[in-house]
């Protein structure tokens, strides 16, 4: 009996959900962790993975913005080295390391995205 009430609670939360990302894209990224966490464990149809696929596209694009508006700044703070930027932990230090960050993250969301998108195919 729980698992039948879990299961229509997810399916219901689930639907609620993508409804709404497909109504408004920018909410899609609007999960908490608990929600990314419960989808994950409980995908099992084309249509969650799906979800989960648009969700780390969401995210991947995200952090690729950052990664570009970080790498700006990097650029920026590189013309000047001297004087107090020129002390440890220098500001082109500090933008190199959030632009590598933001470049990483960026690659591990497309990771996911491609590994569910995958998955939603292949179980259609």
């Amino acid at each position: 009996m729980k698992v039948i009430v879990k299961t229509v609670f997810f399916g219901a939360v689930l639907a609620a959900t993508i409804g709404l990302a497909r109504s408004e894209p920018a909410t899609s990224a609007g999960y908490k962790k608990a929600d990314i966490k419960q989808m994950l464990r409980g995908a099992h149809s084309a249509q969650d993975y799906r979800a989960l696929a648009e969700y780390f596209s969401t995210q991947q694009k995200k952090f690729e913005q950052k990664a570009l508006v970080e790498k700006q700044e990097w650029e920026r703070r590189s013309q000047d080295v001297t004087g107090p930027a020129a002390k440890y932990p220098r500001p082109v230090d500090s933008s190199r390391n959030r632009f590598e960050y933001f470049s990483y993250e960026a690659d591990q969301m497309n990771q996911q995205a491609v590994k569910y998108q995958a998955l939603a195919e292949k179980s259609q």
